[in-house]
């Protein structure tokens, strides 16, 4: 069973986190390189920053900005990079997509998850 996770930075690395891929555009305050073990910085699965900005992690603009991410998503760089990882995950890899939001299940890396997901 493909299996994708999603995990924030700050929490401590896993042996089976597998390929961990930070969706975030900006680097996480307080957050050394080494610490965060990241297999890849995928800025192009970051939601813009006029988007970013515009959602403020409103919940009441969490459908809203789902939907706009998603369109953000089609673009040509972050379909090649959902497929990539799409790929791994489909080879048996787990691939734990990082975030740095304090908010566990209205963040971007949830919308990532289920749009790759629809790769497989």
């Amino acid at each position: 069973m493909p299996v994708i996770r999603i995990k924030r930075v700050f929490d401590r690395k896993e042996p089976d986190d597998g390929y961990r891929v930070l969706v975030d555009r900006k680097w996480p305050l307080g957050v050394r390189k080494e610490a965060a073990a990241l297999s890849y910085w995928a800025k192009e699965l970051a939601p813009s920053e006029a988007l970013r900005e515009w959602y403020h992690h409103d919940p009441k603009l969490w459908n809203a900005f789902q939907a706009r991410f998603r369109e953000e998503l089609k673009a040509p760089a972050a379909v090649k990079t959902l497929m990539d990882l799409a790929a791994i995950v489909a080879q048996g890899g787990p691939v734990t997509l990082i975030y740095a939001s304090r908010e566990p299940v209205r963040n971007n890396a949830t919308v990532v998850k289920e749009v790759m997901e629809t790769y497989l």
